[in-house]
């Protein structure tokens, strides 16, 4: 904000600086040190991205924050920690890991179904500790081959497209309707009243009590076990779709824009569009499928047999056309998703008809720019 411009040298001069200012940075391993600039290095590049796409992002009030809304924000709790090749070392068996930096973190025991003695030490390049509310979790970074750990799945010469919705998940262009769980909603009164119990432990003004820091662990966990299991959920629909077919079509959803609407943000966010979409673009790009996104617009209301505009409301949920086609409202749109997609889908024309292109510049070759004869032998 004071200083425009400042690249990656500026930031690790000056991370040579603060580490000698502070001693609780100074204890802290160096490659640590190094990461932590990386990563505001990457959120800076970010805001100027943003900056070319937006001339507005930059005037943005700095209150906002966040991708895309103005300046970064500035971290006052991590809760994560990042080393590189040193600093750490595991044990020969590979169950414990020792940090040997001047923070005395000491020796971990490793507790997990990974197992990490199917790799080479050299191929960890990075360990990341991180602090969640049900304790905290060492991830390893390893250099792999990506033939090595993706079995090629064979062509199953189907094809998707995907509507999502509040109701239910999403319905499919084959019919297929997979119901919402809904996991926040199931979980909402056992989060208000462990949220009411941190409220009431909580005195202001005060060191918080261990009553209250126990009633915001109780909080967070609660939390917590409801976003992993939305996240396994996803994951698991979004792997089973791109193993069943090779082109999955999807709406490219606005949903920052859509969880304005107070009275639907809730239920936008239990019902996880954004991780959804994410997870079908990974698994699309590890297997080899092709997964697009289309704009949403009209899918809806235009009717997917004749091409005609029906408006409708929201609480309309049977697709009636004037050509006599009646479908559900979401299967239509799904119809209307997959043409869409279908026509995007780039490919090689080929010349059907014998049609000869002009390669060669100034060249008279026999048979170019010439067209073979398109009647049947027959006729």
């Amino acid at each position: 904000m004071d200083n425009p411009g400042v690249g990656k040298t500026e930031l690790f001069r000056h991370n040579t600086v603060i580490r000698a200012e502070y001693s609780f940075v100074k204890e802290l391993n160096s490659h640590a040190c190094q990461t932590a600039v990386e990563r505001t290095l990457r959120a800076i590049n970010r805001f100027y991205d943003n900056c070319k796409k937006s001339p507005r992002a930059e005037r943005t009030p700095l209150i906002k924050g966040g991708r895309g809304d103005g300046y970064p924000r500035f971290k006052h709790n991590t809760r994560s920690v990042e080393y590189k090749v040193s600093g750490w070392k595991l044990s020969k068996n590979k169950k414990y890991i020792t940090f040997t930096d001047q923070k005395h973190i000491g020796t971990l025991k490793l507790i997990g179904s990974r197992d990490i003695n199917y790799y080479q030490p050299e191929q960890i390049k990075r360990v990341r500790i991180v602090k969640r509310a049900d304790g905290y979790y060492v991830q390893f970074s390893i250099k792999l081959d990506p033939r090595d750990t993706v079995k090629p799945l064979k062509p199953s010469q189907k094809a998707i497209g995907i509507d999502v919705g509040l109701k239910e998940f999403y319905v499919d262009s084959c019919g297929g309707i997979l119901s919402n769980p809904k996991f926040y909603r199931q979980a909402e009164k056992q989060l208000n009243r462990a949220n009411r119990q941190k409220s009431v432990k909580f005195k202001g003004g005060q060191k918080p009590s261990r009553n209250y820091l126990k009633a915001k662990a109780r909080y967070a966990l609660k939390h917590l076990k409801v976003s992993r299991q939305r996240e396994e959920f996803v994951k698991r629909v979004a792997l089973r779709l791109i193993q069943s077919n090779d082109l999955i079509v999807c709406e490219d959803l606005n949903v920052k824009g859509l969880v304005k609407n107070r009275r639907l943000a809730k239920s936008i966010s239990d019902a996880a569009w954004s991780k959804f979409r994410q997870w079908l673009e990974y698994f699309g790009d590890k297997y080899g499928k092709i997964v697009i996104a289309v704009p949403p617009h009209y899918t809806t209301q235009i009717c997917s047999n004749c091409g005609n505009k029906v408006k409708k409301s929201l609480s309309t949920r049977t697709h009636i056309c004037n050509c006599g086609y009646v479908a559900d409202r979401d299967e239509n749109a799904a119809i209307n998703i997959l043409q869409l997609g279908l026509s995007r889908v780039g490919r090689t024309l080929t010349n059907a008809w014998g049609d000869l292109s002009s390669s060669l510049i100034d060249e008279n070759l026999s048979g170019y720019d010439g067209s073979l004869n398109q009647e049947s032998p027959c006729l």
